[in-house]
């Protein structure tokens, strides 16, 4: 290597130039992602329950809170189908076009979803919105990320999944102050209405590639990037199809290690609330240890991305298994106030890591070319794994009337997890990194 600087996977540095604008962007709808359809849920759960349990015909709140959160697993399971048709398109239009036409749908779900008065109508409603916003920030904006990023995806996702985190933050006390004022369904068409906005105004703005606006992936010069990436040529694009991908083992690998990331994560965001709530916190102080929770995960968002970046995907997902699996045990050991308390510090910096790997797991195992197609596979069934979440909430609440018995779950999957990142080659299909591989050997 020329003057024996750093290859670009080795840098850790946040000169991103006009990428900024990708990074902010995926924060944003990584924003609304939690608060429409995970995070969210803790308040609008509640709200939907306490005010119609009676009308409709159930038991007590209880008795419809489990039936609403089997709704979102089979939202979920729903969403499969959708997320391939989805990812098809994204092969055929792009992140740019799909991220912001999935965000306009996704603020008009939401709208819709805020009016639902019957039990269909709010699945119906929770649907589409889980269905268009995941379309939008990870599908749409995993493949601008994958894009501008291919080597510093780890740092740069350390930035994009903030956005989580903010949400968990601002949008779950938003919203409960939005529905407190104005009730569920104006409450919700005001956020339902800024994501259109936003979205329409994407379109705009964003661009697919760096090259589209004069620059490199990673923001490096010309020369740094004809040495170190592969060639974005034919061959190398058409390199995978829906067949070969289904039939490598390492796909299924990264779709399950990430969904089962995701179910844990999501599984205790998306109650977080309710569980405080049975240390014996109110309702607001619980919301409050939510967002003390979100906050510390900006740490984590950004620390694992570095840890990614610096040492690779495969030490930093090893790092964040143990680090939250000894979170969920100390909050079932002590199941009390201080073991809560302890529990919120941890978690927050675990979810702060969790969704960095979403994107940068397979961009590390396959690399930006083609990903979009790799994408559209993986991310149905890493989906599938996730949303079985709700299943294990929604057992532990009916069995024991407690959701301690799930992050006993959570943890031993947690456990599969370790093992399953351990065998996994974190660069098998990467043509960028075998490049890098070139070049080392070139200059030994």
């Amino acid at each position: 290597m020329a003057d024996n600087k750093k290859l670009q996977s080795e840098n850790t540095k946040s000169n991103f130039g006009k990428g900024w604008m990708i990074i902010f962007y995926s924060m944003i709808m990584f924003w609304f992602l939690i608060g429409f359809s995970i995070d969210g849920q803790n308040i609008v759960i509640e709200v939907f329950a306490g005010g119609n349990w009676e009308r409709l015909g159930y038991a007590d709140q209880t008795a419809l809170h489990a039936t609403l959160l089997e709704m979102a697993m089979w939202a979920g399971f729903i969403g499969v189908v959708a997320y391939f048709v989805i990812g098809r398109i994204c092969t055929k239009i792009g992140g740019r076009a799909l991220s912001s036409i999935c965000l306009v749908l996704a603020g008009l779900s939401y709208i819709y979803y805020g009016h639902a008065t019957t039990v269909m109508t709010y699945f119906i409603g929770l649907t589409l919105v889980t269905i268009f916003i995941n379309g939008a920030a990870y599908i749409g904006g995993g493949n601008l990320v994958t894009q501008w990023f291919p080597k510093k995806k780890g740092l740069a996702n350390g930035y994009t999944t903030m956005g989580h985190n903010l949400g968990s933050a601002l949008y779950v006390p938003l919203i409960a102050a939005l529905i407190g004022a104005l009730g569920m369904a104006n409450g919700m068409t005001v956020t339902g209405v800024a994501a259109i906005v936003i979205g329409i105004g994407a379109y705009f703005i964003i661009r697919n590639t760096p090259q589209e606006v004069g620059i490199y992936p990673d923001n490096v010069s010309k020369e740094v990037y004809e040495a170190e990436y592969a060639d974005m040529g034919a061959e190398n694009e058409s390199r995978w199809t829906v067949k070969k991908l289904l039939q490598t083992k390492e796909m299924w690998l990264v779709a399950f290690i990430v969904g089962i990331n995701q179910l844990v994560t999501t599984g205790v965001m998306g109650q977080m609330v309710p569980r405080n709530m049975e240390f014996g916190f109110s309702q607001a102080q619980a919301v409050s240890l939510m967002t003390v929770c979100a906050l510390v995960g900006l740490v984590g968002s950004f620390g694992f991305g570095f840890i990614d970046q610096k040492l690779g995907v495969k030490t930093a997902i090893k790092g964040y298994l143990v680090w939250y699996a000894v979170a969920l045990l100390i909050n079932v050991v002590m199941n009390n106030a201080i073991g809560g308390y302890i529990c919120v510090a941890m978690v927050g910096i675990a979810i702060g890591a969790a969704a960095n790997f979403m994107t940068s797991l397979p961009a590390s195992v396959f690399g930006r070319h083609s990903f979009d197609l790799v994408y559209s596979i993986y991310f149905p069934i890493m989906e599938i794994v996730l949303m079985l979440n709700y299943l294990v909430n929604a057992k532990a609440l009916e069995l024991t009337g407690s959701l301690r018995g799930a992050y006993v779950v959570f943890v031993a999957l947690l456990v599969v997890n370790f093992i399953l990142i351990s065998v996994l080659d974190t660069k098998k299909y990467n043509l960028d990194y075998k490049k890098e591989e070139q070049v080392l050997k070139q200059n030994a």
